[in-house]
């Protein structure tokens, strides 16, 4: 029925042989897919799921200061590439990325101010009568349709720009750097949902042995 068809279209992928122009620049050609799935693997460690793996104290900036790292994966990859329409599709990334980046961040700084720290943990804690969605619905709508940009979702996928730049930043990869992309993409998207769930729909501490069930689903439907 499908289901597998992503496992194999990765399968496929990373069993192909690796290529790049020869005019690009090898080293951030490489570095780049490798750097993007790096810095998306790494958002997922201050996440409170219900136990964070790294308990740092402001895990939320953290996770966005990250999130705006991967701009320069973006930027090494179309530059690296030593082609135009990579250069194209790179420049207009960056451009929505760092534009809703901002948005963003005042967001974030606003729900702090309700949950008193930078830490996950905390979150939780504070919406335990109450979801923070319920007084800040403008704030989540917001900051929902920001994530969507900040993760090249509809509608603000313009980025690839099918008609006129053929994929965007990574046209010239191919093989197992092409998957890398695409896993790091994914990756965000599932990180920006999470975040999203812990800030304003409580996973519920009410049922402790729920908490994971409860935040997968919540996820699941946000993505």
């Amino acid at each position: 029925m499908g289901t597998l068809q992503p496992i194999a279209d990765a399968l496929k992928l990373f069993s192909k042989e690796p290529t790049r122009p020869l005019t690009s620049s090898p080293m951030l050609f490489l570095t780049a897919p490798t750097m993007a799935l790096t810095l998306a693997l790494m958002m997922w460690t201050p996440m409170a799921m219900p136990t964070p793996m790294i308990n740092i104290n402001f895990a939320l900036l953290f996770i966005l200061a990250l999130s705006s790292m991967a701009v320069y994966s973006i930027l090494w990859s179309g530059w690296a590439s030593n082609s135009k329409y990579a250069m194209l599709g790179a420049m207009r990334a960056i451009a929505q990325t760092i534009s809703y980046e901002v948005t963003l961040a005042i967001i974030l700084l606003a729900t702090i101010l309700t949950a008193g720290n930078f830490t996950t943990q905390t979150l939780i804690t504070t919406q335990e009568h109450m979801w923070t969605a319920v007084f800040t619905w403008p704030l989540m709508m917001m900051w929902f349709i920001s994530t969507l940009a900040e993760t090249n979702r509809a509608p603000f996928d313009l980025t690839e720009g099918e008609s006129e730049l053929v994929s965007g930043f990574n046209v010239e990869y191919a093989a197992g750097q092409f998957a890398l992309f695409f896993l790091a993409e994914y990756s965000n998207i599932l990180v920006m949902n999470t975040l999203t769930s812990l800030l304003f729909l409580n996973p519920g501490p009410m049922q402790p042995e729920m908490f994971t069930i409860n935040l997968l689903t919540k996820t699941a439907m946000l993505t």
